[in-house]
């Protein structure tokens, strides 16, 4: 087994690019370097827009602005009263005891 150590690392050839390539890496690099960036303030003010715009959309939802209505549908909230009030009026469901029994008897 050969051991690598320094002696063998520094006998090693080493190819540096001459140095207009260099500047032309580097340039290229912070190039990109630029380009990322404003990719991550763009993703940044999406994400906020975002975060706003979704309270925003659901009450547009609720108010009934995202499509056009249709004039004989009752109002939201008129709905949401008279389910309210058949809830309030309707029976109570039993804690599911007879449920149980029930199919446990059918079987």
């Amino acid at each position: 087994m050969d051991i690598l150590n320094l002696g063998i690392l520094r006998s090693l050839p080493l190819l540096i690019p001459p140095p207009e390539e260099q500047t032309e890496i580097v340039r290229r690099v912070e190039t990109l370097f630029a380009f990322a960036d404003r990719l991550e303030a763009r993703l940044a003010q999406a994400q906020t827009a975002a975060t706003r715009l979704t309270p925003a959309l659901l009450a547009k939802a609720f108010r009934g602005e995202l499509v056009p209505q249709d004039p004989n549908d009752e109002p939201a909230a008129e709905l949401l009263r008279r389910l309210q009030a058949e809830r309030a009026t309707a029976p109570k469901a039993s804690a599911g005891r007879g449920r149980k029994a029930a199919v446990q008897s059918e079987g």
